[in-house]
């Protein structure tokens, strides 16, 4: 007679395991392999902030005329979004990684900096991670997150889908914008798709949709793998004018390595900005910080966890405070690493296409980040033609979301449906929430159903009221 095993359990394996302890794979469904696969994946699919980052930051002066080093940028790019992405995989245990807020940088670069001296413009930021985290160390952000209705969360995770799948088709060159007095967007080109880097990403997506239907392991890894050798190799042949490729050009690296430069570690000036530029110019660019950086790390986060099977069936996200709290911490060390403030990307529904479910992904995409501070040669390699198409794919895995929402309830369809075309409409994630909650406050009122609103939805869309405004509200005070 043959002895029965009796089967390890998982109590057992937890406390054999360091990583199942710390990240709960078993509990999540997940593995080792996956979850590697799934962090290598993201920081490929993020890999073009390390580049696009310091040429929109270095290529504006300050109030002084001064501009920011390029290289320096870099690694300070690097450097924060390798730091925070482990310090949200270790502390939230969420697939979610972290880099400098492109709806931020935008604002540090053309609101603050053009009205103050840089060191003044990243103090803001410092600023606004501080204001962040108070919010969410007082439980305030998760409360308002928490208030905010189930078929709006879900309308978010969908626009978001659609954002980053719009990202992907844009940065690919497939949309194009239009010619002035013609449709906004195009089929590339003046209604036409031409150039290498457009063949690239087309074989890419395809090559990427058919090993994903066939659920092969590391799909969207090994299509962005073969599209970059297959870019590197028709660069190489054929005379391409590197503009097409846009940030990146897929070039065989002429050295593996280059030396950091931490020179713009600690250069801040917290209050300066409010002398030099004004109290009120430097309010309003804070509160635009403060919004931006609040609600475009909310929407992502759900959607993304959402999409990893994170989210219960309240609708909410387990462990959303220290979540939000190391958001508002990743902002802070954004600004004093020298560079905008660092929070959640959508790219990071790509490591959870590719499988990723817990922190540790986020822990090996933070390694690739701080690795990149000496590799950055190898970094700039991968064009974004290679990797835009695990955007498309994963917009739509995230689509599928839709299907949560009550269509036939038009008190909360149509604020869904405004939530969720404004996002890749006007590229921005807060701008889709702040229109869809002030279309769902404003049809609730118009039916009388006051009690239906959550008192925190009714200021959070009085808030947005005032963010929408803000340029008439300038000019009526006189700034």
């Amino acid at each position: 007679m043959t002895q029965t095993q009796t089967p390890i359990t998982t109590s057992e394996t937890t406390r054999s395991n360091p990583l199942e302890k710390l990240f709960r794979l078993t509990e999540r469904k997940t593995t080792l392999s996956r979850e590697i696969r799934g962090g290598i994946t993201t920081f490929v699919a993020m890999a073009y902030v390390i580049l696009l980052v310091p040429l929109i930051l270095g290529g504006v002066a300050d109030s002084h005329g001064d501009k920011l080093s390029i290289a320096q940028l870099t690694t300070a790019t690097a450097f924060s979004a390798g730091l925070t992405t482990i310090l949200m995989g270790l502390v939230g245990n969420v697939p979610l990684a972290l880099a400098a807020g492109l709806g931020l940088v935008p604002v540090v670069a053309y609101q603050a900096a053009p009205h103050m001296t840089w060191p003044q413009a990243l103090g803001l930021v410092v600023l606004m991670g501080i204001v962040i985290v108070i919010l969410a160390a007082t439980g305030l952000r998760t409360m308002i997150i928490n208030a905010i209705p189930l078929a709006m969360k879900n309308a978010i995770g969908v626009g978001i889908g659609m954002f980053i799948a719009m990202i992907g088709l844009v940065s690919s060159g497939v949309v194009g914008h239009g010619a002035p007095g013609g449709p906004p967007v195009t089929l590339g080109v003046d209604g036409h798709l031409s150039g290498w880097p457009t063949v690239i990403f087309a074989v890419g997506l395809l090559l990427m949709l058919a090993l994903f239907i066939r659920k092969v392991p590391g799909a969207i890894l090994i299509s962005i793998a073969i599209s970059t050798v297959l870019a590197i190799i028709v660069n190489a042949m054929a005379k391409i004018d590197p503009k097409q490729w846009g940030t990146v050009v897929p070039e065989k690296p002429k050295s593996l390595f280059a030396s950091p430069d931490f020179g713009l570690m600690g250069h801040i000036d917290l209050f300066g900005g409010f002398a030099t530029a004004g109290a009120m110019t430097a309010t309003v660019v804070l509160f635009t910080l403060v919004l931006t950086g609040f609600f475009d790390a909310m929407g992502t986060v759900f959607g993304v966890c959402d999409e990893a099977g994170l989210v219960d069936d309240k609708g909410q996200v387990p462990g959303m405070g220290k979540i939000l709290t190391t958001d508002g911490v990743a902002q802070i060390i954004g600004g004093l690493s020298g560079g905008a403030g660092s929070t959640v990307y959508v790219e990071s529904a790509t490591g959870v296409g590719e499988g990723a479910r817990t922190g540790l992904a986020s822990v090996f995409t933070g390694g690739l980040f701080c690795a990149a501070i000496f590799f950055t040669p190898i970094a700039a390699v991968v064009p974004i033609q290679a990797a835009s198409p695990a955007l498309v794919l994963v917009g739509a895995l995230m689509m599928t979301q839709a299907r949560k929402i009550d269509w036939n309830d038009l008190e909360v369809a149509i604020p869904a449906f405004i939530t969720i075309v404004l996002m890749p409409f006007t590229y921005s994630i807060t701008n889709g929430v702040g229109a869809g909650l002030i279309a769902y406050t404003v049809i609730k009122l118009a039916r009388g159903k006051f009690r239906e609103i959550h008192w925190l939805v009714a200021v959070v869309s009085a808030v947005f009221v005032a963010y929408f405004a803000i340029n008439g509200i300038e000019m009526a005070l006189g700034s």
